[in-house]
């Protein structure tokens, strides 16, 4: 099954290559939403292998042959649907902890963050668990996630060197090893409860414990020790 797995994605076409030009018309852009999102579904049912692009052209009420105006196979909109959910799973960055017009604290921010994150998680577990499995496959999607990664754990990094600037934060830690162990702490235990359900505990304490770890591995300060420097 690995084998077969591994022959289909090295053979795909790369999610980056839609169709020329591209979906045009109000009704082009809805067909191809509504494709992904079918595509999703039945993915999360049947897992990648099984799953059939008939399947997924029924499930979006289209016949077979429109699926090709779209796209080219079943390996390029998987990886679409995961490019998507990799978008989602990152957008708390923006919307809580990197938010510039927020008012709440550093620790706020990251309490707010970790559990979207988690919420989000939560909500897409059965799709992020066929993804977790054909990415031991698909060199081109792994890439693509790594490239994601390494711009938010860049991200984070730059975040953290200035939190220590302004006196919140350790000044001894290193930025980047820090938010590279953070962001494996984050994923991998969101993964292995929510996914794999290695271990069951509450929403609310399991969201807390993490974010609790987060900002005790950080030595987040209460104040910054800089009173100089705005917050």
């Amino acid at each position: 099954m690995a084998a077969e797995q591994e022959r289909a994605l090295t053979t795909a076409v790369p999610v980056d290559r839609e169709k020329p030009g591209g979906p045009r018309s109000r009704k082009g852009v809805a067909t191809r939403a509504r494709l992904l999102e079918a595509a999703k579904a039945v993915f999360e049912e049947d897992g990648f292998l099984e799953a059939r692009i008939s399947d997924i052209a029924d499930r979006a009420g289209l016949s077979h042959g429109s699926f090709y105006h779209y796209f080219d196979s079943k390996e390029q909109i998987f990886r679409e649907v995961a490019n998507e959910l990799s978008d989602l799973l990152h957008a708390p960055l923006s919307t809580a902890i990197f938010d510039h017009t927020s008012t709440a604290s550093p620790q706020e921010r990251i309490r707010a963050g970790n559990r979207r994150f988690l919420e989000d998680y939560r909500r897409e577990a059965r799709i992020i668990g066929v993804i977790e499995q054909v990415s031991r496959y698909d060199e081109h999607l792994n890439t693509v996630r790594f490239e994601h990664q390494k711009r938010d754990r860049e991200r984070i990094a730059n975040s953290i060197a200035q939190l220590q600037r302004r006196g919140w934060v350790d000044p001894s830690l290193n930025p980047l090893i820090a938010a590279s162990a953070l962001g494996a702490m984050v994923t991998r235990f969101a993964e292995m409860w929510l996914v794999q359900g290695l271990f069951d505990t509450d929403f609310d304490e399991g969201a807390e414990q993490l974010t609790r770890l987060f900002l005790n591995a950080l030595h987040l300060r209460d104040k910054p020790t800089r009173a100089d420097v705005p917050e």
